[in-house]
């Protein structure tokens, strides 16, 4: 018997020492300031077309070179300037030291239009702001074609300002805007490829499209002049011509596979139906 109860005593002891040294690890953990690497980093505000990658560069960003990052507002100082020099893709950014963190919110840039120079490719904003390339899966957007000639590629973060690919964003933030309030569920931009500004304002040919816009699978749609000039060249509204063109999408549930074009210049004609491709 008395056996049993100093084998149990020591049983006991034992696990009293276990359970001790955990909450005494859990109290170390909490009391001791934390260093590099233990610092969480919360990405407030996040949209949902920004994927992981993206997500993992800019936290990537945020750590610095090999900065010792401690929990305090000195750190976060730190976080808010690492991004502000080289992150494009976040703006009035706001960094604060909490009791489990720093937390980094701001306005998201997002991208709207593809460009592509030789091997290299980037991104630009409404405002183009010009992003460095990441994959984004959830997010459609549209390669633009026809600049006139790059000679250097524009550092991430300032303002590419060229004519044409304003004239191309301008559209692409319209159909933007029309998917939000007219086909959320299922965005016409996600069959759109890509925009050919490579006539515009007719500058190969005066009595060509302006503009063209073409489908996943080539169908082409004739947009015109940039929006603003429509009635120099005797066409559609602006209005007139998203009015068409979702007229068409919303009835036939998709751009691709009906007609060999769209014509949403003139102001007369009629969309072709798919039947007419035969």
């Amino acid at each position: 018997m008395t056996s049993i109860f100093k084998v149990s005593a020591i049983v006991c002891v034992s696990a009293g020492i276990v359970i001790g040294l955990f909450f005494l690890e859990r109290y170390v953990e909490d009391a001791v300031p934390v260093s590099e690497g233990k610092v969480k980093l919360q990405l407030v505000g996040v949209p949902t077309w920004a994927d992981e990658p993206l997500k993992e560069a800019i936290l990537a960003i945020a750590r610095g070179d090999g900065e010792v990052l401690k929990l305090d507002e000195d750190a976060a100082l730190s976080v808010q300037h690492n991004i502000e020099r080289s992150a494009a893709w976040l703006v009035e950014v706001k960094v604060r030291a909490t009791h489990d963190g720093l937390r980094i919110e701001g306005r998201w840039r997002k991208p709207i239009a593809l460009v592509k120079s030789g091997l290299h490719k980037f991104y630009v904003d409404s405002e183009q702001v010009v992003l460095d390339f990441v994959p984004l899966r959830h997010l459609p957007i549209v390669e633009v074609k026809g600049l006139s000639l790059i000679t250097a590629n524009p550092p991430a973060g300032e303002a590419w300002q060229r004519d044409e690919l304003a004239a191309a964003i301008t559209i692409l933030g319209r159909l933007d805007e029309m998917d939000q309030s007219v086909t959320p569920d299922k965005p016409l931009l996600s069959e759109i490829d890509r925009i050919d500004v490579s006539n515009f304002s007719g500058r190969e040919d005066a009595r060509h499209p302006h503009i063209v816009l073409y489908t996943k699978d080539n169908t082409e749609i004739i947009w015109g002049a940039e929006v603003g000039k429509w009635q120099h060249h005797l066409e559609s509204t602006d209005e007139q011509k998203l009015a068409k063109l979702y007229g068409y999408y919303k009835e036939y549930g998709t751009l691709s596979g009906g007609v060999k074009y769209i014509n949403l210049r003139d102001p007369q004609d009629k969309i072709p139906l798919p039947i007419d491709k035969y």
